[in-house]
């Protein structure tokens, strides 16, 4: 059994879909960071660095938090969505890590300045808005050549999805990012991820372009 703390985010919802798609036991904790739940001491010494998600593996009594190193763990313990050849493996590994040191970070600023700041800082939220659309043409590029973001479907994917999940929070139009429209909407209509997505409780359904 696995305990997940986490919340209505992107990176909460990466843990949830990839405990859907692996078929693994969890038990939700809701951490409203709303509410600044993410600096109970409890918490804290699940999660370090008071955020979310976080989890605890009751089957060694181990927690790890980040959900990039998240999402390796789980997928390491399944034997799925992970591929073991090297090369392949670390194909999905990159796409992992570009999520979490590009697309992640910079979408959440866009998210920070741009939706919930507008106005306050027309620099940054030009910068941002800039880096965004980088980082969706990337994506789009790499999408034209593959069915999903690393070959077959894996980790890399449901560590992606979510961020892209708020286009509209992003000022994104999917029309002009074909493969990126088609490889989101493929992934929204997963029931694993339409479960997972609800987690830790419903905000009503997947946006769709």
């Amino acid at each position: 059994m696995i305990d997940l703390y986490t919340w209505t985010t992107p990176n909460g919802r990466k843990v949830s879909i990839a405990l859907e798609e692996l078929g693994l036991p969890y038990q939700v904790h809701a951490i409203d960071i709303s509410k600044d739940e993410q600096f109970a001491p409890d918490f804290l010494k699940i999660s370090p660095n008071n955020r979310i998600p976080a989890i605890v593996d009751r089957d060694n009594n181990f927690s790890l938090m980040e959900s990039g190193a998240i999402l390796l763990y789980l997928a390491e313990k399944a034997g799925k969505l992970l591929p073991t050849d090297m090369q392949k493996r670390y194909r999905v590994i990159e796409w992992l890590m570009w999520q979490m040191g590009g697309a992640g970070p910079m979408l959440g600023q866009v998210h920070h300045f741009v939706k919930y700041n507008p106005g306050k800082a027309p620099y940054a939220e030009e910068r941002y808005l800039k880096e965004a659309k980088r980082l969706y043409g990337v994506l789009d590029k790499q999408l034209a050549a593959h069915e999903f973001v690393a070959g077959d479907y894996s980790v890399a994917d449901i560590a992606i999805w979510p961020w892209i999940s708020r286009f509209e929070w992003q000022t994104m139009d999917l029309s002009q990012f074909p493969n990126v429209k088609r490889w989101y909407t493929a992934i929204a209509n997963r029931p694993a991820v339409q479960k997972g997505y609800q987690v830790p409780k419903d905000m009503g359904p997947i946006p769709m372009p």
